[in-house]
């Protein structure tokens, strides 16, 4: 596998806004089939280091759900360069530098502040910049071409805005939609 679903938490959607939680697994979206998972949580104070927070970013947590409010008391929370080097050494198994393909939603969001994260903690960014795909574009495609609209069509299993379960659900209906796609390109060659 050397797709990689990344989510994060952050208290802010520019690219120097403060990184609270990683989650990201590895997935093949022709078959749907999920792997390896990671999950780093990072202490508030150390976020505040490395980014930025905004008002409206954390009126929005306010109303998130107790479970996923989490995030900010937890007991195993790390440094943000501790969580950058540890995602670092999830991938560095699982699928060589050159053919890593991270998914973020958003092209300017997840791999965005992630990469800016890593370059504010002078560690290198582990995915070859070619190699970022946006979730967003792949859910119009659906909604435009398969009428699926992943976030009516396909339950939500875990906690929203849990960074691991937020980053399983995205690879589970990107993968969705990549299979119709196949589908409906084999059943147009099949009609030619």
């Amino acid at each position: 596998m050397h797709n990689i679903m990344l989510d994060i938490e952050t208290l802010g959607n520019k690219p120097n806004a403060a990184l609270v939680a990683i989650g990201a697994v590895m997935f093949e979206p022709s078959t749907g089939e999920l792997g390896a998972e990671f999950q780093a949580v990072i202490s508030l104070d150390d976020a505040m280091k490395y980014g930025v927070a905004d008002a409206s970013t954390l009126k929005w947590w306010l109303k998130q759900s107790d479970d996923a409010r989490h995030v900010f008391n937890d007991k195993n929370a790390v440094s943000t360069k501790d969580a950058l080097l540890d995602f670092q050494d999830f991938l560095i198994p699982h699928c060589p530098w050159k053919s890593r393909t991270i998914w973020g939603n958003g092209a300017t969001f997840d791999p965005v502040i992630l990469g800016n994260a890593y370059e504010t903690t002078q560690i290198s960014v582990p995915w070859p910049f070619w190699g970022t795909r946006d979730v967003r574009t792949i859910v119009d495609i659906g909604r435009a071409l398969f009428d699926f609209d992943p976030k009516k069509d396909m339950p939500f299993e875990g906690t929203p805005h849990s960074a691991l379960d937020d980053a399983k659900h995205q690879a589970k209906y990107v993968s969705a939609i990549y299979q119709k796609i196949n589908t409906a390109a084999a059943l147009s060659k099949e009609a030619v």
